[in-house]
């Protein structure tokens, strides 16, 4: 007999890849879906009114709605035994009505994308363990800045932190390239660092760092702020205070910041800089291995200024064994551990 309903993980699997936005979330097998208490767990888990607090856009919906649909037909054999819930269709005919954005404009919206931290989810009745985002996922927006959404190296960094929450509690922390701000949410919000500054050098991604931490909780909160700092300009206080006030930095992290040749000097320039500020920081860097090369002008640059190197044995978990959160297998994610 399958399991059936909320207890189902071929039910959760869909859900939380559906949260996530997913470009093709794993539909549960027809043995699953044409059982009705498996229907109606999708349907209280994603569809029911107030349901989910951040609903994925329309266009998203309607689409894998569809196919959800197109696959609990298919998999009826008997339609005497089996049928499609009436809450099911409720939604499909819901969806259907409404009109829709356009294409290109939907494109350029940003969307909700919530993520599913499942290393930290250890009762099944506790709250979920989530992280909500305001992101577009376009690669470049429109802005030309490639902020406004997560990458996989802030997510398997954040799984590696997650592994090993004593790197981040009660630590005073400085992200940088902290784009949608995913790192510092998850430091602040679940893994108990006393502080987090989410910096980047784009202004408009500083800015809506604001969305982040409202979505997450963290709006009031003293244990995360939003700062700009671009790579390779001096840090520099007031004239009463150093940077940051004098205060202590007990880590910096860094998730797809060494994506492009041309910034890495000034990256690794800052980092040297924070290094003598502060004697002993803990720098952890993850970066994806989309081109080699770029990678090893990374390191070579760090061994150059002075910095010695650790790498992290954490390979990225194969995409068919992920929990949540959920992100491409194909390409090594490096994590270094840098220190002077």
């Amino acid at each position: 007999m399958p399991i059936s309903g909320l207890a189902n993980p071929q039910v959760s699997r869909f859900c939380w890849q559906y949260l996530q936005l997913e470009s093709a979330p794993e539909l549960p097998d027809g043995e699953v879906l044409r059982d009705e208490e498996a229907q109606e767990a999708i349907y209280k888990r994603l569809f029911a009114d107030d349901a989910i607090a951040l609903p994925p856009p329309r266009r998203y919906q309607l689409r894998i709605f569809k196919e959800l649909i197109a696959r609990v037909e298919s998999a009826i054999l008997n339609w005497d035994q089996h049928g499609i819930s009436d809450n099911l269709m409720a939604v499909l005919s819901d969806l259907l009505s409404q009109p829709l954005p356009a294409e290109a404009t939907a494109a350029q919206q940003r969307c909700y994308v919530t993520y599913y931290l499942s290393r930290l989810q250890t009762e099944p009745s506790a709250p979920d363990a989530q992280i909500g985002l305001l992101e577009s996922r376009l690669l470049i927006s429109a802005s030309g800045t490639t902020g406004l959404r997560t990458w996989e190296a802030a997510l398997h960094l954040g799984q590696y932190l997650c592994a090993n929450p004593s790197l981040v509690k009660n630590k005073r922390i400085l992200e940088l390239g902290t784009g949608t701000g995913y790192l510092a949410v998850l430091c602040a919000k679940y893994l108990g660092a006393d502080h987090v500054i989410a910096s980047d050098g784009s202004d408009e991604v500083v800015n809506k760092l604001l969305d982040s931490f409202f979505l997450n909780g963290l709006q009031e909160s003293d244990k995360v702020s939003a700062a700009g700092l671009k790579w390779g300009r001096a840090l520099e206080g007031t004239d009463e205070h150093a940077w940051n006030g004098g205060r202590k930095m007990d880590m910096v992290l860094g998730a797809d910041i060494t994506y492009d040749v041309s910034v890495i000097p000034a990256l690794v320039g800052t980092l040297e800089e924070l290094a003598g500020l502060f004697p002993g920081v803990s720098i952890l860097i993850a970066a994806t291995e989309r081109n080699r090369a770029t990678f090893e002008s990374f390191l070579n640059v760090c061994e150059k200024r002075g910095f010695a190197l650790i790498h992290e044995s954490f390979p990225v978990t194969p995409r068919t064994e992920q929990t949540g959160p959920f992100y491409n297998d194909e390409s090594p994610i490096h994590i270094c551990q840098l220190r002077m």
